[in-house]
């Protein structure tokens, strides 16, 4: 069984920095792809960041510049820097992995619980 599990959420205040962190644990074989999306009250779920094994990365427009995805392959590790935060960024953050569970088996999505980030203006 898998599991994602993130870390890091909080209030701030507008302009100020969080870090999330996701770790991925179980019965892993690989992870291909490591994402962080965030659903905003009232929302639907929007892409922030994703990461390729290979350390390729995308980020939204809106957080382009200010948030930056990192991972550590080793680890299953998953991390989201979040700069000059603004209320609108406001929302639960969650975590996702694209991985395989053995070597024949094929690739599945995978999703954390999520964790509140506030900005207050």
């Amino acid at each position: 069984q898998v599991q994602l599990v993130e870390s890091g959420g909080g209030l701030v205040q507008a302009g100020g920095s969080l870090r999330l962190s996701c770790a991925a644990s179980g019965s892993i074989f690989t992870i291909n792809v490591m994402g962080w999306y965030r659903q905003a009250p009232g929302k639907q779920r929007e892409l922030v960041a994703i990461i390729t094994s290979g350390g390729s990365t995308n980020h939204a427009d809106s957080v382009q510049g200010r948030f930056t995805i990192a991972r550590d392959n080793a680890k299953n590790l998953v991390y989201l820097q979040m700069n000059s935060l603004k209320p609108e960024d406001t929302a639960v953050y969650f975590c996702n992995a694209l991985l395989k569970e053995g070597p024949v088996t094929g690739y599945k999505s995978y999703w954390g619980q999520g964790t509140q980030v506030t900005v207050s203006s």
